[in-house]
């Protein structure tokens, strides 16, 4: 059986010993390849999976979010800000741009907890509230937000803090 050309570019070369970080940076490509490819978010769990392949590697906190169109398609996904091990500064000004350069009308919030534990702080869900808050005023609607730690993930919606 023959491989597209989509297959080979993501597939390793025959015969090569691969590292650890290159099979990782393989299964990340094919989920995001996946994600895309969806167009339309029909599992939470397929989400959380492409999330935590993007995010749960980083060294420091990842701020980001998944852009939708009305019908929750996929229009993209936007790492905003980069922190240091434990905190990153996230301005909503500078989401609210991101959101409406895209045109889209509702998005999902992530961030990653480099130390592994996901459990949301009383800051994240202070902001994400504030975040809720402004994009209600420009009729966006906030669907979620992920918190990722390693191989596990919180999500606020799930929680009733959404």
């Amino acid at each position: 059986m023959q491989k597209s050309a989509k297959q080979a570019a993501i597939a390793p070369p025959a015969g090569i010993p691969l590292s650890e970080k290159d099979v990782l940076s393989w299964a990340q490509s094919i989920l995001e390849a996946r994600f895309k490819r969806s167009n339309y978010l029909t599992s939470p769990e397929h989400v959380k999976n492409y999330l935590m392949a993007t995010l749960a590697h980083e060294e420091r906190e990842v701020f980001g979010l998944i852009l939708l169109d009305s019908q929750h398609g996929v229009l993209g996904f936007e790492t905003l800000f980069y922190g240091t091990i434990d905190s990153a500064s996230v301005y909503p000004r500078e989401i609210i741009k991101c959101v409406l350069n895209a045109n889209a009308a509702a998005v999902i919030l992530t961030h990653n907890h480099p130390s592994g534990r996901p459990e949301p702080s009383t800051a994240d869900v202070a902001l994400t509230k504030r975040l809720q808050t402004a994009l209600d005023t420009v009729e966006v609607r906030l669907l979620d937000h992920l918190v990722i730690g390693g191989a596990d993930s919180v999500s606020f919606a799930e929680r009733g803090l959404i």
